[in-house]
């Protein structure tokens, strides 16, 4: 019996997901639970399980290619040990188009995949239905979003992007009553092979490319840049380092920037906000889930420590070097990855003088910090070394003014500077 297994639902505002890679192939044995797919959707990668056990009878997608939630993803066949091969389909309406290099079923290998919601006989009705769905939403979600608020019909605009995708620009020029220009000619590979190399935007790296860029259209945001003095917490933290590192933690500076970070929020709710843009509604969080960006192989990553408030030193410190190491070996979970209220982002040990870190919309605000240094600065009319720290918060100016943004800052310095009563743990 075929078993055709859908794309399922990721998470809240999640309609569609690509396939980043395929774990499985036509043929394949699988067992429930087994992985299947990487599936990469606006919020996260996550692992696609199996629903049943039996044989990979076909893959509905392509990997790097983006299809809906409901799409068939793939179709098992559960009566794994009745045949040594995927059964014949019943009727040539039903039956899955042939994969690249696979048998067509007449000994013959298919020359080309046929291109699903084609007029091919041989695709199955509800393959062509939902790829007929992918038509209508062949943009990415940022491109969508930007449809809806200039009021632009994406059925009604011929896409300059890979593929006829719909870009960003095409939907800026569809609303001021342009039309999209021609695709651009790609040059021969014979003709740059030798002097360049062309990469596709896929995966995490694409997704950080749309939220970045959504970002920063809809954004009008300022960064306020202050100077810290954490020489008394620097000295806390080679004193209680090793004790840490025998529980089986990693006690680092950002551990207490988050342990600061919840009263400082409380004291200053704007910054523990979102913008709802569709509702005009400044959205106070109630609960406080600080993101915290790791640097992953693919590309930036911003996992979730949830109820910061909730969590003493030891639990902070433990749970950010739990997420960096998930992050870093793609195993975060949807969850982990969902529900920030707010971000904090590190220059790592080359930390510069100050960055200027991007709003992640909706929060409307973010924190950089940078490398703490020995500094000479001067305490009571005499220079001395200190180690100091500088932070960068950027902010939505549409909801944090700048005084707002300086008070709360320097609210976060003073907290930083008070050194935590107990460790925890």
């Amino acid at each position: 019996m075929a078993y055709e297994f859908k794309l399922p639902d990721l998470g809240e505002g999640v309609a569609e997901g690509e396939v980043v890679k395929w774990l499985v192939a036509e043929g394949d044995r699988v067992t429930e639970d087994q992985p299947l797919a990487e599936v990469m959707t606006d919020k996260a990668t996550v692992e696609i399980p199996s629903p049943r056990a039996g044989r990979v009878v076909r893959l509905g997608a392509a990997e790097g290619e983006t299809v809906p939630v409901g799409h068939v993803l793939i179709v098992i066949d559960e009566s794994v040990g009745q045949a040594s091969a995927p059964p014949a389909p019943s009727a040539p309406a039903a039956s899955p188009a042939a994969a690249p290099g696979k048998s067509s079923g007449t000994g013959e290998a298919a020359s080309s995949p046929v291109s699903p919601g084609g007029d091919s006989p041989n695709v199955a009705p509800a393959f062509r239905d939902a790829a007929e769905l992918l038509k209508l939403v062949e943009a990415t979600p940022a491109v969508r979003a930007l449809a809806r608020e200039r009021g632009v019909e994406l059925r009604s605009i011929r896409g300059s992007g890979p593929g006829g995708r719909i870009l960003s620009e095409d939907v800026e020029r569809a609303a001021a009553g342009g039309r999209a220009p021609e695709p651009a000619p790609v040059p021969p590979a014979a003709a740059t092979a030798a002097d360049e190399e062309r990469i596709p935007l896929r995966g995490l790296r694409k997704r950080v490319a749309e939220s970045m860029t959504r970002s920063a259209r809809l954004v009008p945001q300022f960064t306020f840049v202050a100077e810290a003095d954490v020489t008394d917490l620097i000295a806390h933290r080679e004193r209680h380092k090793a004790e840490f590192a025998g529980r089986g933690a990693k006690l680092t500076f950002v551990a207490y920037v988050l342990q600061a970070l919840p009263a400082a929020l409380k004291a200053h709710p704007y910054l523990n906000a979102s913008l709802d843009d569709d509702a005009g509604e400044i959205v106070l969080k109630k609960r406080i889930h600080i993101a915290v960006a790791v640097a992953a192989p693919d590309g930036l990553t911003v996992p979730v420590v949830h109820d910061a408030d909730r969590k003493d030193l030891f639990q902070l410190a433990q749970e950010v070097e739990r997420l960096a190491a998930a992050a870093r070996a793609n195993k975060l979970k949807a969850e982990e990855l969902a529900g920030a209220t707010f971000t904090v982002t590190t220059t790592g040990r080359r930390g510069g003088v100050l960055a200027t870190p991007l709003v992640h919309h909706p929060q409307v605000a973010v924190l950089g910090v940078h490398a703490v240094t020995a500094r000479p600065v001067v305490r009571d009319g005499e220079i001395v070394v200190r180690q100091m720290v500088n932070l960068s918060l950027s902010v939505d100016h549409r909801v944090v003014d700048g005084q707002a943004g300086a008070d709360f800052l320097y609210d976060l310095i003073e907290r930083l500077a008070e050194l935590p009563v107990e460790v925890g743990g």
